[in-house]
């Protein structure tokens, strides 16, 4: 039996269609990757069979009493809400209850003996629900999921807009399966995780009975959990049975066939078109002619889908920089509280180095401490000679009202319109997203937005926090090829081993020097 049908979904921002008539059913049980390239509205899809979103055409039909669980990469956590609370409110429901059954209680003495009978009878339904569901427990299974997850170490009092990108999506993550849904709804749920955090979802996914629907552009993830992909291109949703792997090889397989069978045809219409012009006008040709302009005007003709455009990232580079690069010593890092012990480090010319280790011990802390974004509780840091820094953030500032063209412009206002436009269409966005405002795109755009910003800055050395989150495959890849081609110097947060293998000359792994338990 069916959880979910979607039945002829179409919906689209503006004149931009991102889906066409789609179907697509999800059954008990199935673990679905939920795959295409940024932009062709994954996360859409998961904001219209939620709700968030009404869709231009089409059903969306639950099945009845199924409780789904939302795991949004936008979700907003405000300022107030404390680890704590954001892992109760998981059992909001059950409090509730708890409600209903103190105001029967509240009431008893108001009634007479027949509505006694009844009201208690409803407050002891209610209270056996409330034992089945634990709610007795409840502080007991927070705190259990919490020390899973590395939040105990935090403090369930700490308020969430303190955390890293990392730790709320641990926070949010926890609350998840508090809840206990029937279906997990999962967008990118490895950006911001550290590896050791990523291994404990990747085990649970596979320990979990209920459906789930994930969307990843993490390939050796999606491989370990899913059992069948559901791939998101040209406003159409088509459904392959086994991983990515698999997914690649029926992929790549159809594209060929189809391209074969548009060879053919495309030389069949040729002949077909140069018989018809050259006879048309013969009397005695003349119906042999019309026969075959029939045949043309039958033709189902077949169309190949448009090549998406693929990134390409080619970083400018600025005159070479000095020996070093930067210096610290004795730096420690950190806000009202040190993050790291004293730090003793050099970097110099050249050199490619990840930083790694578990969310929230001070990766980001520590590029922004080198670039004097953070004052440093102790200690120096010595920048070199002649840097041209360029830095990549990890989160983009949602609040932002411009446009793609006027975020480039506003950066490099001695560029024409078409200068502009080019840079952003080599960075893989269609002249669509080229004209829509920065806000509006999915993260992987948005990151392509920053990227351009970045490539077309001369830099000599290169600070990029987690530069593949949200990015697809094709920009990944190019990503790492562009930046194996930098001459400069990086230093890059990264959790993503396959990414930086080959890529870096040292690998530092941050959980050494921290004074975080995580």
């Amino acid at each position: 039996m069916s959880i979910l049908n979607v039945e002829h979904l179409s919906h689209g921002f503006g004149d931009r269609a991102i889906f066409e008539d789609v179907s697509f059913r999800l059954l008990k049980g199935e673990h679905i990757g939920l795959i295409g390239a940024n932009g062709e509205g994954k996360s859409t899809f998961m904001n219209i069979i939620t709700g968030k979103l009404m869709p231009d055409e089409g059903s969306i039909e639950w099945s009845k009493n199924v409780r789904v669980g939302y795991l949004d990469q936008h979700t907003a956590l405000e300022k107030g809400m404390t680890i704590g609370s954001v892992l109760h409110s998981a059992f909001d429901f059950l409090f509730k209850m708890e409600e209903q059954m103190n105001d029967i209680y509240a009431k008893l003495g108001e009634v007479d003996e027949s509505q006694m009978d009844e009201l208690m009878a409803e407050a002891g339904t209610i209270q056996d629900l409330l034992t089945m569901n634990d709610f007795y427990m409840i502080d007991a299974k927070v705190e259990e999921v919490a020390r899973a997850l590395g939040l105990l170490d935090l403090g369930l009092d700490k308020d969430v807009t303190d955390l890293s990108g990392g730790q709320r999506t641990k926070v949010l993550m926890a609350k998840l399966l508090l809840e206990k849904p029937d279906i997990l709804l999962l967008d990118e749920p490895t950006n911001y995780l550290d590896e050791v955090h990523i291994e404990w979802l990747k085990r649970y996914l596979n320990d979990y009975e209920n459906a789930f629907i994930l969307i990843s552009h993490d390939i050796p993830f999606i491989n370990s959990v899913v059992n069948l992909i559901y791939h998101m291109d040209n406003k159409q949703l088509n459904r392959y049975v086994g991983d990515y792997d698999k997914f690649m090889e029926v992929y790549e397989m159809k594209k060929s066939q189809l391209e074969a069978a548009y060879n053919k045809q495309q030389k069949e219409i040729a002949q077909l078109k140069d018989f018809v012009a050259r006879n048309k006008a013969r009397v005695s040709t003349r119906n042999m002619a019309m026969s075959r302009q029939k045949k043309l005007d039958k033709m189902d003709v077949i169309e190949l889908a448009r090549e998406k455009p693929k990134p390409e990232f080619h970083f400018k580079e600025a005159r070479t920089a000095g020996k070093y690069i930067f210096q610290t010593k004795d730096l420690v890092i950190g806000y009202e509280e040190p993050l790291s012990t004293p730090l003793t480090l050099e970097m110099q010319r050249g050199e490619k180095i990840v930083l790694t280790g578990a969310n929230g011990i001070g990766k980001t802390t520590l590029l922004k401490s080198i670039l004097g974004l953070i004052p440093a509780l102790s200690g120096q840091v010595e920048l070199g000679d002649y840097l041209e820094i360029g830095y990549f953030e990890q989160e983009m500032d949602q609040s932002v009202t411009t446009s793609c063209i006027e975020e480039i412009w506003n950066e490099f206002p001695s560029l024409s319109q078409y200068e502009v436009r080019s840079a952003l269409a080599k960075c893989g966005l269609t002249t669509k997203h080229i004209e829509s405002l920065v806000r509006v795109l999915s993260g992987g755009e948005q990151a392509k937005v920053r990227l351009c910003k970045l490539i077309n800055k001369e830099t000599n050395v290169l600070l990029l926090d987690e530069p593949t989150n949200h990015l697809d495959v094709d920009a990944k890849e190019e990503l790492k090829r562009s930046l194996i081609a930098y001459k400069g110097s990086i230093l890059m947060v990264c959790h993503e081993p396959e990414f930086y293998e080959g890529l870096a000359t040292k690998v530092w792994d941050c959980s050494k020097w921290t004074t975080r338990l995580v």
